[in-house]
C-alpha cells in the first residue's frame, strides 16, 4: 500500500471511531458494535399502579426518563399506569404474549401460574430487603428466576424494594389467635397462605378496589405496603387498629420484559436497562425508608394505635410458614428448588445480619 493511501485508510478509521465512539478494533469488525443514534427505539410498560402513584408509579416513570436520558433519546419507554392499555393484573399475561414489552408488578401476584414465583417477592418471616437483593445477584435467585420466567417468554429484573412492610388493618384489635378465625382479609402471595393456616381467609385485591371494600365490610382487614402509601389509601378512616409485620419484610417488585423483544435490543440498550433498573430499585427502597419515617410520625399525631401481633400468632405464623413450604414442595419441584435456594442463602447470610445490622440497631 502506498504511503498517502495508508494515511487515507487510517484517517478514514480514525474518523469513525471518533465519531462513533468506538475503537479502531470495533470498526474493523473485532467486536460487535451497536451504534443507536439514527436508530429510535419505543417500548410499552404497563403498570399494576394508578397513574403516577406515590413512589412505584413515580419511581417507574423516573426509570423511563433515566433510559432515555441515558441513550441519547435513542430508547424511549412509554409507561401506561393500570387500566390503560391492560388490566392491573393481565400485565404478565399481556407481556408475556408479546400484546405489550414489559410491565411492572409484583411476583407474588403470579403464582397460580407457578407456585414459585410468589418467592421471588419475598418470605414471611425471613430474608429482609437488603439480604434478598444479595441472594437474587449472588446467591443464583436470579438465575432461577429467569429460567422460569423464560418459560412465559419473559425476562425479570428487580425493580424496586418496600422494604419491611406493616402487618395491616383491622377493624377490631387482635388480641388472641383466635380472633384471626374466619376474618375476611387482602393478603397477597405466601404471607396470604400463612394467614390461611391461622384461620384467615385471604383475599387478592388490586390498589383501587381495597377502601371501598374495607369500607363496605366486603373484607375485615387488609395489609397494603406501609405507612406512606397506607395514609394516601385512607384505610385509617375505617380500620383503626395498625399491626407492625412479618410476612413481608423486604418485598421485591418486578421490571420485566419481553424476553423476545428484550433479545432483541441492541447490547447498549440492554446495558441501559439494566443499569437504570438498579438505580430504580435502589431509589425506591430509599424513598420508601424516607417517606415511612415521615408518615410514621403523622400517625402518632393521628393518634393511629400501632400494635404488635401476640407473640403466640408469631409462634403460630413461624409453624404455619413450615406447613406451608412442605405442602407446596411436594406439589411443586420448581417451589422446592427455589425455597432450597432461599434458605440455604438465608442460613449462610443470618449469621453475619445478627452480629452486624441487627446487633448494632439493638444497643444504639
Amino acid at each position: 500500500m502506498k504511503r498517502r493511501d495508508f494515511l487515507k485508510s487510517a484517517a478514514v478509521v480514525g474518523a469513525a471511531a471518533t465519531l462513533g465512539g468506538c475503537t479502531r478494533e470495533q470498526i474493523e469488525g473485532k467486536k460487535s458494535v451497536n451504534i443507536n443514534r439514527q436508530r429510535k427505539v419505543k417500548l410499552k410498560l404497563a403498570t399494576s399502579w394508578p397513574a403516577h402513584f406515590p413512589i412505584m408509579g413515580t419511581g417507574v416513570d423516573r426509570f423511563a426518563e433515566m433510559v432515555k436520558a441515558m441513550s441519547g433519546g435513542s430508547l424511549e419507554i412509554k409507561v401506561y399506569p393500570k387500566n390503560i392499555l391492560v388490566p392491573a393484573l393481565a400485565v404478565f399475561d399481556a407481556t408475556s404474549r408479546g400484546q405489550i414489552d414489559a410491565f411492572h408488578s409484583g411476583p407474588y401476584y403470579w403464582k397460580g401460574k407457578n407456585p414459585a414465583f410468589s418467592l421471588f417477592s419475598g418470605l414471611p418471616l425471613r430474608m429482609n430487603a437488603n439480604e434478598l437483593n444479595c441472594w437474587m445477584n449472588y446467591g443464583g435467585g436470579y438465575e432461577l428466576w429467569r429460567e422460569l420466567y423464560g418459560k412465559f417468554n419473559l425476562y425479570p429484573f428487580i425493580g424496586g424494594n418496600t422494604g419491611v412492610q406493616m402487618g395491616g388493618w383491622f377493624r377490631k384489635p387482635i388480641e388472641k389467635l383466635d380472633d384471626l378465625k374466619g376474618l375476611k382479609m387482602r393478603i397477597p402471595g405466601m404471607g396470604g397462605e400463612v394467614m390461611a393456616k391461622l384461620g384467615v381467609n385471604p383475599i387478592l385485591l388490586p390498589a383501587g378496589e381495597i377502601f371501598t371494600a374495607l369500607e363496605r365490610g366486603t373484607i375485615d382487614a387488609t395489609e397494603w405496603v406501609g405507612p406512606a402509601l397506607d395514609i394516601r389509601m385512607g384505610f385509617y378512616k375505617v380500620a383503626r387498629y395498625y399491626y407492625t409485620g412479618w410476612h413481608e419484610p423486604g418485598s421485591i417488585l418486578e421490571l420485566t420484559f419481553n424476553k423476545t423483544r428484550f433479545n432483541s435490543l441492541s447490547s447498549e440498550h440492554q446495558a441501559i436497562i439494566k443499569y437504570a433498573a438498579e438505580a430504580l430499585s435502589s431509589q425506591m427502597y430509599h424513598e420508601f425508608m424516607d417517606e415511612n419515617s415521615k408518615a410514621l410520625k403523622k400517625l402518632k399525631e393521628m393518634n393511629i394505635e400501632i400494635k404488635d401481633f401476640p407473640k403466640e400468632i408469631i409462634e403460630r405464623a413461624k409453624k404455619a410458614l413450615v406447613e406451608v413450604v412442605e405442602e407446596q414442595s411436594k406439589k411443586s419441584s420448581d417451589f422446592k428448588r427455589v425455597f432450597n435456594s432461599m434458605e440455604s442463602y438465608y442460613k449462610q447470610i443470618k449469621p453475619w445480619s445478627d452480629i452486624s445490622e441487627s446487633k448494632y440497631l439493638s444497643i444504639r
